[in-house]
């Protein structure tokens, strides 16, 4: 490190040498010529330049430092030799320990001490300089800053010079000329960062050829000696360009630059623009000054300004040569040829490049700017041009009111061609992020913390299904990690990947968050179609957005089924003319004066905190200030009717269309600020419920036990439940009314209800129910565990028993298939709401593996047994009686990922719907299931529901359709008819899920039966569906709506449908009226016996049809049909579970009614 000082103090005595000499030799030729030489202009002196002094002090200054450092080396090495002979002479002479004294020793210690002293202060010295120059120091940063900046304007001080002189040396004081002044200054501190610099190098002798060193040598003599001379010479002052280089360092050093792409850029950048410009400023030296010695032939062709100069240089690195300008010098024309050939190599390397670079750059970077009033979600997840469209197709759908918000994109793959060219017909509402969904910088980047929502898609054809969940989640994960309040709404494959996202501590559904599970609803859906054939089709329809236009040149089914198809499921809040009205009532007022179909209210419970869905509830519900109703209507601008009603200015109306918003602000005024009074008490008490529904999740075993009342989750998500539609155990604020019979009085979970009262249980009857088993919820039917091979059906068994009305479930599975948790399809039908003689036994037949491992979920089922066996194997089918079947539902665990096409996925699931329907019997079926006016027929008629994974292949369902195979999947025949789902119908519910989350949670209660979030507590334990005992309180839940199908000549409903002129509101306000009925819709032949001659038994699905739409005899009503304590089937001759007929009879025995018969239509 003695080394490192004494050579920068050299060096520093070689610069003011170099200065010194150089001012004598300029004093003396001053001398010689007179002092007219500087009084006679600037130009006076150019006759006899000096432009090698120049020259000479930057030589001398670069050989000295070079000299200085190799003696020092030298002379060190020589010292260092002779000190190792010393020491090894003195090494050889004996050591006398008996002549050392404690002197002596003080004496080696004090020289050790000052030595170690010495080399310690060297040291500290290096690293302080090499802090400074490194950056790594705020000081250190600033000082590198300041360096690139003084270098930059030192280069425009050049150029100005190169504008203002006439030449490339001039004579002027050093005192008149401003510029050289600056240049001073700047060169001043530049050789203060040089001393810095080689204190901290590394190798002294390599430090003095460095790129930087050369600059400085180049540049800092000179500008002392042009004092002494009183001149100023252009000089190789354009090498201070190189300083350029260094600017990608600086920006690292501020954190502007951060990516290695961008690092990249700008060093090739700066290296281009850095060559340019010294190349510009040595072509600009040669051409105006001459071809040396004698300088005398400048380039007076051209006027060659520093500006041309860098023209120059880029056209002759190019190699394009217009030959506009060009050298006149020898050594222009020389370094022209260099320029030439260094150019080849920048523009065949750097240039392509920084072309590269260029395009290559992430278009879909930067940040998300937030418009001012303006929402976006964020969507993410699974993202692919058919998930896309399928999203935005229903979320910004017309029929929507007022859709003004962003949709925000994030996914880390660049979009395909057919993805952009849907962004770009979607521009001004669609704008789309390349980032991961797991980096915090990119959900930055999309503004998550002020978006509205975020949503996760799925692969619904994915491979691994727990795989595709477990990401979703951990993307849930990430999100709420970065912004716990935000409301998440994730789609997940399988149900019981639905518990770990109770594991997430900011997962909260009184914020919004939510899951659409595609197993758990898709089941549903097949469930509910058991129970009424038709009813996937017509709820799908519901909440997706579709428009529908009359068109004359359709058919005439096909018209029906789209006018109902186009209905959407809506909430709205009802006016104060609704209150005081009972369900019936206010669905009636409805019906007939606003043409909507009111299906469900939401009611409060005594404290007005807590809500819950009512579907079709009982009379002793009544219509309070700000209760929210759930409507089926055709767009959102009809639902407004309800909020708008006003007894006093509508009360005549008898046009629906002319009631809009009225002059009564009062009103109108009161259920708005009910609205906000119903919220802000929600958002009061949300933490104390959120404390509530821990304690009670973590104690689950004391919600069924006897003598206690029920705890119930304070969520409005559950089931039905008193009146036929709140959730279980929810306690309403109900006024007063008569008590009904059978109705019954249970306490309250949070206080007592304000319910009429009924007449208590008799013991008799309080036993038998003792004797039917449900769940802990009360919500399913249950028994004890069932051992797989109990459940087991081999074909003595099968022979010996006549199974009928039952279920038979044909699934394709391999023994490692994934699951798809068949607990969700059982679960609709055995609903505490059917009676247990009302429950439809259900075969399952399928691989023995898989059923094995799904048993787990199914064993605490009543009526479920496996029949072992391909389903593709007619002598399989026949063996389960399928042509006595209530209906045949075809499901399939396999994936289509895997196939070349993966249209083949549902190739099993299509050749077991061809091989049923080709099947013949000679059987007909029940009187019971026979419609009045049509005669037995011996062909097959079995019902068929197949789910389909593929929209495309519903076409090959049907063969004597008229489909054509580019409409889109609800318009085809099979699924009018219902007949045919597909998971795809299952992407509108995200949206659905957005904008009305109520309105979500109303679908999930209508197809699971009612699960609530109690049950799935339970099943997040993992322990599966536990027993509970028979208790008022869990009994009471059984009051609830379900889904049912009745044949219009049904006892029940032939009295409003007599005459040749009967219409659907009688048969609606009749059935509402006299037993509680609520009608949603029919299902009607193809080609009806009454409008001639019957050709097809098909039938299709009508939502909600005009109050003036004929009624048929032979049609079929979808409809929600209260409990009643009393078995209902004597009066229906309906569809079994639906209208309350017999179940799947046991086995070992005959089932009631003997043998069957086949079914007609």
């Amino acid at each position: 490190m003695a080394t490192a000082t004494t050579a920068a103090s050299a060096s520093t005595k070689l610069l003011t040498t170099a200065a010194a000499a150089t001012t004598t030799a300029a004093t003396a030729a001053a001398a010689a010529n007179g002092t007219r030489s500087s009084l006679a202009g600037p130009l006076a002196c150019t006759g006899q330049r000096k432009w090698y002094i120049f020259l000479a002090s930057s030589g001398i200054v670069l050989l000295g430092g070079v000299l200085f450092v190799l003696v020092y080396r030298l002379l060190s090495h020589l010292a260092g030799k002779i000190g190792a002979g010393r020491a090894g002479a003195a090494g050889k002479q004996p050591e006398n320990k008996e002549k050392t004294d404690d002197s002596g020793d003080e004496d080696e210690a004090d020289e050790s001490t000052e030595e170690e002293v010495e080399v310690g202060w060297l040291t500290e010295a290096k690293d302080w300089a090499g802090e400074l120059i490194s950056g790594q120091t705020t000081t250190g940063r600033i000082l590198v800053v300041l360096v690139f900046l003084i270098s930059i304007a030192s280069l425009m001080v050049y150029i100005i010079d190169t504008a203002s002189m006439k030449q490339t040396e001039e004579c002027i004081r050093w005192s008149d000329s401003l510029s050289q002044q600056i240049d001073l200054a700047f060169n001043v501190i530049f050789l203060i960062y040089f001393f810095i610099r080689f204190i901290a190098a590394q190798d002294k002798l390599l430090f003095w050829f460095e790129m930087y060193s050369l600059v400085d040598i180049l540049t800092i003599p000179p500008s002392f000696v042009s004092i002494y001379l009183n001149r100023n010479w252009i000089g190789l002052r354009s090498t201070r360009a190189l300083r350029i280089l260094s600017l990608p360092d600086v920006l690292q050093y501020l954190n502007i630059l951060k990516t290695s792409t961008s690092i990249r850029l700008f060093q090739l950048m700066t290296f281009f623009a850095s060559l340019v410009l010294t190349a510009a400023g040595f072509v600009h030296l040669i051409e105006n000054s001459g071809d040396p010695p004698s300088f005398t032939n400048p380039n007076i062709s051209f006027n060659m300004t520093y500006p041309t100069c860098i023209y120059f240089v880029i056209v002759t690195m190019s190699t394009v040569g217009y030959g506009d300008i060009y050298c006149t010098t020898s050594t222009g024309r020389l370094f022209s040829a260099l320029v030439i050939m260094g150019g080849l190599a920048v523009f065949a390397n750097s240039i392509p490049e920084i072309a590269d670079i260029l395009s290559s750059r992430n278009k879909y970077g930067g940040y998300y700017r937030k418009e001012a009033g303006k929402q976006h979600i964020v969507l993410c997840g699974h993202i692919t041009y058919e998930s896309v469209a399928n999203f935005l197709g229903d979320f910004l759908h017309e029929d929507r009111e007022d859709v003004d918000v962003q949709i925000v994109i994030l996914d880390k793959h660049v979009p395909d061609l057919e993805l952009q060219g849907l962004f770009k017909r979607h521009f001004t509402q669609v704008e789309f992020f390349q980032g991961s969904v797991m980096n915090s910088k990119d959900l930055s980047r999309v503004g998550l913390e002020t978006a509205d929502a975020c949503l996760v898609l799925a692969n619904k054809y994915c491979p691994d299904p727990d795989a595709e969940d477990a990401a979703n989640i951990m993307r849930v994960i990430s999100i709420k990690n970065f912004y716990e309040r935000i409301k998440v709404i994730i789609q997940l494959m399988q149900y019981h990947n639905k518990t770990y996202l109770l594991n997430i501590p900011s997962w909260d559904w009184k914020q919004g968050d939510d899951a659409v599970c595609i197993a758990e609803l898709k089941l549903g859906f097949l469930a509910q179609s058991c129970l009424a054939f038709g009813f996937s089709t017509l709820l799908a329809n519901l909440f997706t957005m579709r428009s529908y236009k009359d068109d004359k040149a359709m058919p005439k089914w096909l018209n029906n089924y789209l006018e109902g198809a186009g209905m959407e499921m809506y909430t709205e809040y009802l006016s104060p003319a609704f209150e005081g009205l009972t369900f019936p009532m206010a669905a009636e007022l409805c019906f007939t004066r606003l043409n909507l179909l009111l299906i469900a209210v939401e009611a409060k419970n005594d404290q007005g905190t807590e809500s819950c869905i009512a579907i079709n509830p009982k009379e002793n519900i009544r219509i309070e200030q700000g209760t929210q109703g759930f409507f089926i209507a055709q767009a959102a601008e009809e639902v407004k009717k309800a909020f708008f009603f006003c007894k006093r200015c509508h009360g005549d109306v008898e046009d629906s269309r002319l009631i809009k918003k009225c002059r009564c602000k009062t009103s109108v005024a009161i259920t708005a600020k009910s609205k906000s009074q119903s919220k802000q008490k929600q958002l009061q008490q949300q933490q104390q419920q959120k404390q509530q529904h821990q304690q009670q999740a973590a104690n689950p075993r004391s919600r069924n036990h006897p003598g206690q009342g029920q705890n119930s989750l304070p969520v409005a998500t559950g089931g039905l439940g008193d009146g036929g539609g709140a959730s279980p155990g929810r306690h309403l604020q109900l006024p007063g009314s008569a008590p009904e019979p059978g109705d019954i009085s249970h306490s309250s979970r949070h206080g007592k209800l304000s319910v009429a009262h009924t007449n208590p249980i008799s013991l008799q009857k309080l036993h038998d129910q003792m004797d039917r088993k449900f769940d802990s919820t009360g919500m399913f039917h249950w028994c004890p565990d069932v051992n797989f091979e109990d459940a087991i059906l081999d074909r003595e068994q099968v022979t010996a028993t006549v199974y009928s009305n039952h279920i038979v479930v044909c699934l394709f599975a391999d023994a490692g298939s994934p699951l798809i948790g068949l607990r969700n399809f059982v679960m609709p039908l055995r609903a505490s709401n059917f009676h247990y003689h009302d429950l439809k036994h259900v075969i399952f037949v399928g691989n023995a593996d898989y059923m094995r491992r799904e048993w787990k979920t199914l064993m605490n089922f009543p009526k479920l047994s496996i029949f072992p066996g391909s389903p593709l194997n007619r002598s399989n089918l026949r063996a389960v009686n399928i042509n006595l079947a209530e209906i045949c539902v075809v499901l399939s665990s396999k994936q289509a990922s895997n196939l070349d096409d993966p249209t083949l996925a549902d190739k099993e699931a299509i050749l077991c719907s061809l091989n049923i329907k080709a099947m013949k019997f000679d059987t007909e079926a029940p009187p019971t299931q026979q419609v009045a006016t049509t005669p037995p027929s011996s062909n097959n008629n079995v019902r068929i529901l197949t789910e389909l994974s593929m929209d495309d292949n519903v076409q090959f369902l049907e063969q004597d359709d008229d489909d054509d195979p580019d409409i889109e999947l609800y318009m085809t025949q099979p699924f009018a008819c219902g007949t045919s789902f597909a998971i795809s119908v299952l992407d509108s519910l995200m949206s659905t899920a957005y904008f009305n989350e109520n309105a979500l949670t109303l679908i999930r209660t209508l197809i699971t039966g009612g699960a609530t979030p109690e049950l799935e507590q339970i099943l997040a334990e993992g322990a599966g569906i536990r027993g509970g005992f028979s208790t008022p309180e869990s009994l009471a839940n059984r009051d609830r709506s379900r889904v049912s199908q009745l044949a219009v000549d049904d006892e029940r409903l032939r009295e409003f449908v007599t005459g040749a002129g009967a219409v659907y509101s009688d048969l609606f306000l009749g059935a509402l009226h006299r037993y509680g009925i609520l009608c949603i819709g029919l299902y009607r032949l193809l080609t009806p016996p009454e409008e001639g001659k019957q050709t097809l038994k098909k039938r299709y699905i009508i939502t909600n049809p005009p109050a003036k739409f004929p009624v048929l005899l032979s049609d079929r009503v979808v409809c929600l049909q209260r409990f009643t304590n009393q078995h209902e089937g004597r009066h229906s001759h309906g569809s079994g579970a639906a209208s309350g007929g017999p179940g799947g009879s046991s086995i070992g025995r005959p089932p009631p009614g003997g043998l069957q018969h086949q079914r007609s239509a």
